[in-house]
């Protein structure tokens, strides 16, 4: 495939994209603090949240030697210190209610410093918009909180999951207008003008398609980064097991590079 092939190719791809395209959704928001006031102000019920940060892709390690990291779609944090890990899902799998938990206590661990006491953690917000209505109850929104059984009391930790029914659809509901215009493919079918100058931005101009373009081509290198690590690593594992081998002798037998065995390691 030459240039202009591959160009056009991307460029088809792109006039199909809307914001339950987990990947579309982060190149728009990412830095975009308007956008992402507006949309958390809608979620929330609000009209005075302040962002006071925006970050697409952060990435959560875990400290656990072979701990699962996460990336966050997209990471917020308003002017009261509450944070919100903001996640696109197209398939019910991807919203499974432990992953919600999980990225919960990631979010939690980064909050603390050594000398701070427990109670000065801030509220984090686990916003997951699914493509479908995974709770499958017809609501717009479900919000999930702790309570305590024998009271029906909340357990007010702080701790906020909320899912958003992607396929929910009511034009006089501002829930509903905001889901109408994460499913649109186009900006000029957009109700929200704070989502619709964006989207335009990165679909209808040369320099915001040339960027979508450029965080899809690092999104594919990455993935076959990924790969390519999850590949060696089985193999040395495979090899450990059927020659009694330690990690490093099967790496060397595996002939794995000095820059790969330092990143290997640390899944073992």
């Amino acid at each position: 495939m030459n240039d202009i092939e591959k160009d056009k190719e991307d460029l088809e791809v792109l006039e199909g994209l809307c914001l339950l395209d987990d990947f579309f959704m982060t190149v728009v928001f990412d830095q975009n603090i308007g956008a992402t006031e507006f949309v958390l102000n809608i979620i929330l019920g609000r009209d005075d949240l302040e962002v006071i940060e925006v970050v697409a892709q952060r990435e959560y390690k875990n400290p656990v030697p072979g701990g699962r990291s996460i990336r966050l779609d997209i990471y917020a944090k308003d002017s009261d210190g509450k944070v919100y890990d903001i996640e696109v899902q197209n398939e019910n799998a991807g919203a499974d209610v432990h992953r919600a938990r999980f990225h919960s206590s990631m979010l939690d661990t980064k909050m603390l410093k050594s000398s701070q006491e427990f109670k000065e953690i801030h509220d984090s917000y686990v916003i997951f918009i699914t493509r479908n209505d995974y709770m499958d109850l017809g609501f717009p929104m479900y919000h999930v909180e702790r309570n305590v059984q024998e009271s029906g009391e909340l357990f007010g930790d702080g701790s906020h999951i909320i899912y958003l029914n992607g396929s929910y659809k009511n034009d006089s509901d501002p829930v509903g207008k905001l889901m109408h215009d994460f499913r649109c493919t186009s900006a000029v079918d957009m109700f929200y003008q704070e989502l619709a100058k964006p989207v335009r931005h990165f679909k209808e101009t040369e320099g915001g398609r040339s960027q979508v373009c450029k965080a899809m081509e690092e999104r594919i290198d990455r993935e076959k980064e990924k790969e390519r690590i999850d590949n060696s690593f089985e193999h040395i594992k495979n090899l450990m097991e059927a020659m009694k081998m330690t990690a490093e002798q099967a790496m060397i037998v595996l002939k794995i590079p000095d820059a790969d065995r330092a990143v290997l390691v640390k899944k073992f």
